[in-house]
């Protein structure tokens, strides 16, 4: 006689399995859907996860359907799809469909001020009436929450077209988000570099960036796989690489814009900032003291033909500025704060030149 099979027995096999991380049975956290179909010794229903990314999608489907050939029968054909309470990811051009600009700023050398450069970048840009988002993409180190006294923010999030999307937190006419803001700063990310990706492209995609003139990228130093990230993710406008006039650092500045230039990347060069080009004491604001050399930014932009956007100068401002949470680019009256706002006048002239001479940036493509 042909075996009966009933739903309640494989509710019961189903019991069996258990979503990792909760301890949970996937029956107790109502992922199987009412939509079971049994046909002699054919099975079907649909299993529900949050995310169609989630990461135990494919170890689950083959989990269940070890349980029902075990607690069931192993004669039983299994068929099982999976549903999501989340719409999928967009791919390109529709991933940043509000986004009209990405800039790169980056630097082949740790220390030299690219992060404090990015951050008043991105507010020199919003006092210029333009709308800016800013993305620390330092997964291992980031300093954006700090520099925008933002260390507590708790990014929450919202539903948009069917998707649950990161809402970034907004400071200073500038919409941020960082990892620091998922993470204790206490705490070391020990993540291998798949992790940090992964993490990186959610703060990408899964987040409501909404309509931006400029997207700004915080990039950390050297040249890493969250630059191959970048590229292979968004179509990057156009780079801004930033050095400290030392021959040490300028080796390194010249890396990065080999990275950026290579022919399988494709992303143009805006130009230099020259950061620490020089020392002025408060007490004699027209006096230059040149700690690291001098003009050596200058000349490799001009060795490399490209633009020199801007020299910051060293003021012991910057550093306590950036510490207690407001960056020098809102003080319009000091020396740092208008040379921050020459500095953004000067990108925007940069994009609307690139964009009118050259054709849009295209994604890397991934060879598997």
């Amino acid at each position: 006689m042909p075996q009966t099979i009933y739903p309640q027995q494989i509710l019961d096999a189903l019991k069996t399995v258990r979503y990792p991380g909760t301890g949970k049975n996937v029956v107790e956290m109502q992922m199987v859907e009412d939509d079971m179909r049994i046909a002699g010794l054919h099975v079907s229903f649909s299993l529900i996860f949050d995310k169609p990314t989630d990461p135990f999608l494919k170890s689950l489907v083959k989990a269940c359907e070890a349980a029902i050939h075990a607690y069931v029968s192993r004669d039983v054909e299994v068929e099982i799809k999976t549903k999501s309470l989340q719409a999928p990811r967009p791919d390109l051009p529709q991933l940043l469909p509000g986004v009209k600009n990405i800039i790169a700023v980056s630097s082949g050398k740790g220390g030299v001020g690219k992060s404090t450069v990015a951050a008043n970048l991105a507010i020199a840009l919003a006092q210029l009436g333009h709308r800016v988002g800013l993305l620390d993409c330092d997964i291992f180190g980031p300093s954006i929450p700090k520099m925008f006294g933002m260390e507590d923010a708790q990014p929450y999030s919202e539903r948009v077209d069917g998707r649950d999307l990161i809402v970034p937190v907004e400071k200073f006419g500038v919409k941020v988000l960082s990892i620091g803001f998922f993470v204790s700063p206490e705490q070391a990310t020990i993540w291998r570099g798949g992790m940090a990706s992964n993490a990186l492209k959610q703060l990408i995609g899964d987040a409501h960036w909404g309509d931006l003139d400029y997207f700004i990228l915080d990039t950390p130093p050297g040249t890493s796989d969250i630059h191959l990230t970048l590229v292979q993710t968004i179509p990057i406008t156009g780079a801004v690489i930033v050095s400290t006039p030392q021959q040490v650092a300028l080796a390194d500045a010249r890396k990065g814009i080999d990275m950026y230039r290579n022919e399988k990347v494709g992303v143009p060069i805006l130009g230099l900032v020259e950061n620490m080009a020089w020392f002025t004491p408060a007490e004699h604001p027209s006096e230059r003291y040149y700690l690291f050399g001098r003009e050596g930014v200058s000349r490799l932009a001009e060795e490399m033909q490209l633009p020199l956007l801007g020299q910051i100068p060293v003021v012991q401002g910057i550093c306590e500025s950036g510490d207690s949470g407001t960056p020098k680019a809102l003080e319009l009256d000091t020396l740092t704060g208008q040379s921050f706002l020459q500095l953004a006048a000067r990108v925007v002239t940069q994009v609307d030149k690139r964009n009118l001479e050259m054709p849009p940036t295209t994604i890397v493509g991934i060879n598997k």
